[in-house]
């Protein structure tokens, strides 16, 4: 434990993991530990239905492909909201576009966003993130499903710096389908409808302060689209901030050297966040 990240009497003291698409709380079993021996409670709570195994999951995906973003907000929400005082919120993934719903409910202590996807507006699209989601958006039909990705769509979207046996043992132990209607809606549709979608945030409003973090060899969510919706909160008063890690692909919470990911997060998360207060009845 070091003085940088031991929680002050004013600090949070506890952190919530938001996981992303393609994974489950199980993701977040290196950050937990981690945290927790630092003197931190850590939650990791899972969407609405994960709270089963990565096995049970993959065996019945019908509540993967009928879930949806507001109430799995909502239930995050319902989280957040019972504990003591505000926590530190960090989201993976589609868990950093839940972290940034959620800090526009007015939410959290600081937050911090990993290789996030991005909310409405966002328009930056590479094209190795279009190959990366090319699994759901081939087929129309996949609007309907849950779609999973085979253990060599896996290795280029999520695991690409790593052996291609090292991908095939994370997928293994980690991986389930996601709703494919969130890749369409979220990832391909979003900013060509008219009003305001489910991930819509008011990049202007005040908020906890939030950083982006970008793995450099990320396929699916690159720097590119992270660096652009940072950019998008230029209006806003809230701190918001930017870094890019060298080397990492988007498996950057449990990639070799993951650790230093982990405690830039909490060191920044500490140092920028806002003075908290114990609830009362």
């Amino acid at each position: 434990m070091t003085d940088q990240t031991t929680p002050a009497p004013d600090a949070p003291d506890t952190v919530v993991l938001v996981h992303g698409l393609w994974m489950t709380p199980r993701s977040w079993e290196g950050w937990k530990a981690h945290f927790e021996a630092k003197g931190f409670t850590v939650l990791t709570p899972g969407y609405p239905g994960f709270e089963i195994e990565v096995e049970a999951l993959r065996e019945n995906p019908d509540v993967i492909a009928n879930l949806t973003v507001p109430e799995t907000v909502d239930h995050l929400a319902g989280v957040i909201e019972a504990l003591p005082k505000p926590p530190i919120i960090m989201g993976h993934s589609f868990g950093g576009t839940l972290t940034q719903l959620l800090l526009a409910r007015g939410l959290g202590a600081s937050a911090v966003v990993v290789d996030s996807a991005p909310t409405e507006g966002v328009r930056v699209t590479p094209l190795s993130q279009v190959k990366s989601l090319f699994p759901a958006l081939k087929n129309p039909a996949n609007r309907h499903k849950a779609v999973a990705f085979t253990p060599e769509e896996f290795h280029y979207a999520f695991a690409n710096t790593l052996t291609r046996e090292e991908s095939d043992a994370v997928w293994q132990k980690y991986a389930i389908a996601a709703p494919g209607n969130w890749v369409w809606a979220y990832g391909l549709i979003a900013n060509f409808k008219p009003g305001m979608q489910e991930t819509w945030v008011d990049y202007a409003k005040d908020r906890a302060p939030l950083l982006f973090i970008g793995g450099e060899k990320d396929h699916i969510m690159p720097p590119s689209v992270n660096r652009s919706n940072a950019k998008h909160y230029a209006k806003s008063p809230a701190v918001t901030e930017y870094v890019e890690f060298p080397g990492r692909s988007h498996w950057i919470c449990a990639e070799p050297g993951w650790e230093e990911v982990a405690d830039h997060a909490l060191e920044w998360a500490l140092a920028h966040a806002r003075p908290v207060t114990v609830a009362t009845a």
